[in-house]
């Protein structure tokens, strides 16, 4: 036993077989429909969603069903609320305070410990349609602003503008965040889902297993990188700085450029040219066109210096500040999409389970003698 894996975090290490999402020859699908298949013909988040929890696409009445379900769950209640409350007024992490309340939601459900497939399949319908409402509502709290009630005539990325906002949302807008929720919605065995489906591999309730998801989603190393890019774009608008001077400085100093490079992703990631059409759509003409002004120069100089591609965190940052987000909920909007993911993958562990317990290789010293304390 080699401790190849243990240095590279598991690199190339086949942990589980899944039909839910695939990354084959860097091209990324979700039960074998291609990412490029599902965005070029308009596939709609909640499609997506229904995909990647049955595994096939919903005919119009199986897909007018499921949305009737989802919106049916929006709101959260009054008690939920008055937690979200607190926490806001208490300073705390966005990702904590996300993480806190998707484990209350499962204080709160009377039926959390029922495993049966009913009972599993109305909590995850649940746990997806509240999302937003809980995301929105703290986004409004901390700033002293007044929550505003989820509308069932509303799509589910309508109806997260249109709480967060307090306005009819813009067409445009609606068709941006759809198209980033379905572009995040699952990405194989990443580290949340991963821990996800380790703890569904013990038989764990569904809110606990999505409560470990987010609570890795939110280490830095997981979540965060376009609430980072986002912050580079505004230092270097600020400073007025010059975007080759800029990246190389960080460059010499060993800095790591956020939002370029991949894991698994070697020459193109496949979701980065929709968000990127996305981020100059929206800006285009606005005050935010710097942004993608900016981005698009900083792509440049990493590809042709560095050799670097842009993933999905690079333009997702502009996309969503032009929706009005706060670049500190930017992780918590990624959770809002990819928990549809997450329970997908919780229910395939359950489905077919076995306790996932790897082994590890031990490094330190063997066969010590025990020395009485007076010895030591």
């Amino acid at each position: 036993m080699t401790d190849t894996t243990s240095r590279d975090g598991l690199k190339d290490t086949i942990a589980c077989q899944t039909r839910i999402s695939s990354i084959i020859d860097e091209q990324l699908s979700y039960a074998g429909y291609n990412i490029s298949e599902l965005m070029d013909n308009g596939a709609s988040f909640e499609e997506v969603i229904y995909l990647l929890w049955n595994l096939h696409l919903p005919t119009q009445i199986e897909l007018n069903h499921f949305v009737t379900e989802l919106r049916n769950h929006y709101e959260i209640s009054d008690a939920v609320e008055q937690c979200i409350l607190i926490q806001s007024r208490r300073h705390l992490h966005p990702m904590s305070v996300l993480r806190s309340t998707v484990s209350l939601l499962g204080v709160y459900n009377v039926h959390a410990e029922d495993t049966s497939l009913e009972a599993r399949y109305d909590q995850s319908i649940q746990l997806m349609a509240k999302m937003p409402t809980i995301i929105a509502t703290f986004a409004r709290l901390r700033k002293g602003l007044t929550p505003i009630a989820p509308r069932k005539d509303l799509s589910f990325a309508a109806n997260f503008l249109y709480m967060l906002n307090g306005a009819e949302p813009d067409p445009i807008a609606v068709e941006a965040l759809d198209k980033a929720l379905v572009l995040h919605a699952d990405h194989e065995l990443n580290a949340s889902t991963f821990a996800a489906r380790v703890c569904a591999s013990t038989l764990s309730d569904i809110y606990s297993c999505v409560t470990t998801a987010i609570g890795t989603l939110k280490g830095p190393l997981h979540g965060g990188a376009n609430e980072r890019v986002f912050e580079m774009l505004c230092e270097i608008r600020d400073t007025n700085a010059q975007v080759e001077d800029y990246l190389q400085e960080k460059l010499n100093s060993a800095e790591k450029i956020t939002g370029f490079g991949h894991r698994v992703y070697k020459h193109q990631d496949p979701r980065e040219k929709y968000l990127r059409d996305m981020a100059q759509k929206l800006t285009e003409g606005t005050d935010d066109e710097i942004f993608f002004t900016l981005s698009r120069r900083i792509e440049d100089y990493m590809k042709n210096t560095k050799g670097l591609i842009p993933n999905v965190d690079f333009y997702s940052a502009t996309v969503y500040h032009s929706l009005g987000i706060d670049s500190d909920i930017f992780t918590l909007v990624f959770a809002m999409s990819r928990v549809s993911g997450w329970i997908a993958h919780i229910q395939e562990q359950q489905k077919h389970n076995k306790l996932i317990r790897p082994r590890s290789q031990y490094t330190g010293p063997q066969n010590l003698e025990y020395l009485p304390i007076g010895r030591r």
